[in-house]
């Protein structure tokens, strides 16, 4: 999503210098800019009297987060000789880019370590000069719905197991996204409770009867 505009007029001894006062007061670089020349200057008789000084006014682009996201991660991808493409989708207050082409596991890495790792430096690069803040998700050949039907499918088995023995479950670390997903997959089993203990990155979901003390 892009930011808003950014608008001032400058005046210097030179249009360069003009240019060079509007990009120090905006604080941004020469590339991030449009300008229009609205006094051209002159020296004016005898080179000083009726002189006129250089006017600028300097528009700073709007930056499109989505799109900062994207060279973003065709520079990664360049760097790392892969072909990749790309499908955006909007859903509510996020936006999913999702990634496509051969081979592409190196980009998930362990239960999505490696895609989680991607996809914050992939959110800094996005929003680092953006007004407003886009929430970005990655995910690669719908690696992150198979995941979510696998961890609640998961949850279920182990919550019935919970209920045969009457012993806790205490599942192994996982990221604050798919502790949700656990969280979200019993959250209407009236005989279970889930809850996460320890501290990131090894915090993990516990399963365990209700009011069975914790």
């Amino acid at each position: 999503m892009a930011g808003k505009l950014t608008v001032t007029e400058k005046t210097g001894k030179t249009i360069d210098e003009a240019i060079e006062l509007a990009l120090a007061e905006l604080n941004v670089s020469r590339d991030r800019i449009d300008y229009e020349v609205l006094e051209v200057p002159s020296k004016g008789l005898f080179g000083f009297i009726g002189s006129k000084l250089a006017k600028v006014k300097v528009t700073v682009r709007a930056i499109d987060s989505v799109e900062e996201a994207k060279q973003f991660l065709n520079n990664v991808f360049k760097a790392m000789h892969v072909t990749v493409s790309m499908e955006k989708m909007n859903q509510g207050d996020h936006v999913v880019i999702n990634l496509r082409g051969e081979d592409l596991g190196v980009l998930i890495g362990k239960h999505g370590q490696t895609l989680d790792a991607l996809q914050y430096l992939t959110n800094l690069a996005a929003n680092r000069e953006a007004d407003e803040r886009t929430r970005i998700i990655l995910d690669v050949e719908d690696y992150r719905k198979r995941r979510a039907e696998t961890l609640s499918r998961l949850a279920t088995r182990l919550a019935d197991k919970v209920k045969r023995r009457g012993e806790r479950v205490v599942l192994e670390p996982m990221s604050p996204q798919e502790r949700k997903i656990i969280h979200m997959a019993l959250q209407n089993d009236n005989r279970i409770v889930t809850y996460s203990e320890g501290d990131e990155p090894y915090r993990k979901v516990v399963i365990a009867l209700k009011n069975n003390g914790r």
